[in-house]
């Protein structure tokens, strides 16, 4: 089973892009997605962003994995 996980682009260098996922930055490739724009969302897998996702879904999707993690270990995250 693979996981998307949604994260917002915050910046942009060659074909690496700086992503906030909920929270934490990290460096993902971009090379399946060479069009991706600062203040886009993406979809993550495996250190790469797979497709650019609608933000309004990104922040749904967000919602659900604050919830999830919440219902795992408490209110604290």
């Amino acid at each position: 089973m693979c996981l998307g996980v949604p994260a917002l682009v915050i910046g942009i260098e060659e074909q690496k892009a700086l992503v906030d996922v909920m929270g934490t930055k990290m460096f993902v490739g971009t090379i399946f997605v060479p069009e991706v724009k600062v203040n886009d969302y993406v979809l993550l897998h495996a250190g790469q962003a797979m497709t650019i996702i609608d933000a309004d879904y990104a922040k749904e999707s967000i919602e659900e994995w604050r919830n999830l993690i919440n219902a795992k270990h408490g209110p604290f995250l």
